[in-house]
């Protein structure tokens, strides 16, 4: 796939309040199955539109992000949290142990990881036996935010890597233009 990343200097869009009209930290915190107990990856946490609210529900968040300089935005933001561990890291090659996380979301970034193979490995690696992965993705269609058309994966597509990927997907349509992908590990 390997759309254009996200450039830092445009976090600020991230933060958008036209975003929680169209997905909500809550939303995905239900759709997770979010206990209090949990350790959940945010994968591609970026300045932290979902990282700040899994943190405040649930026990740990590994802040994954390729761009130091959003994790550093990040941390700005979550000066009152001490349950977040920030790690730069692709998506390929997460840098974390094996099987650390009950939990975790991958919010529209997939459309620019390279070698989705590899990253649905590493998904696989960090999640602990029966436990959920979803992932979010902006859907094959015209809209002011997002990325632009080409670079987008439709849900039907996003399904085919999870079954590829040895899955069973569960699909979400949050809003028209956003769905989620959720399966058990």
């Amino acid at each position: 796939m390997a759309g254009k990343r996200f450039k830092p200097g445009k976090a600020d869009r991230l933060l958008d309040p036209k975003r929680k009209e169209i997905i909500s930290p809550e939303q995905v915190i239900s759709t997770l199955q979010l206990k209090e107990t949990d350790h959940v990856a945010d994968l591609g946490a970026g300045n932290g539109y979902f990282t700040l609210p899994l943190a405040e529900a649930g026990e740990k968040v590994y802040a994954v992000d390729i761009e130091k300089q959003m994790l550093d935005l990040l941390r700005n933001r979550a000066r009152e949290l001490d349950n977040i561990d920030y790690i730069v890291s692709d998506l390929e090659n997460i840098h974390l142990p094996d099987h650390v996380v009950d939990k975790a979301i991958a919010a529209f970034v997939i459309h620019e990881v390279p070698d989705l193979t590899k990253a649905f490995a590493e998904f696989k690696r960090i999640i602990k036996p029966g436990h959920r992965l979803l992932v979010l993705e902006w859907e094959k269609i015209e809209m002011d935010m997002g990325p632009p058309v080409h670079e987008r994966m439709s849900s039907e597509e996003m399904k085919e890597v999870f079954i590829a990927n040895g899955l069973e997907p569960d699909v979400h349509v949050y809003h028209e233009a956003v769905y989620g992908i959720s399966a058990i590990i």
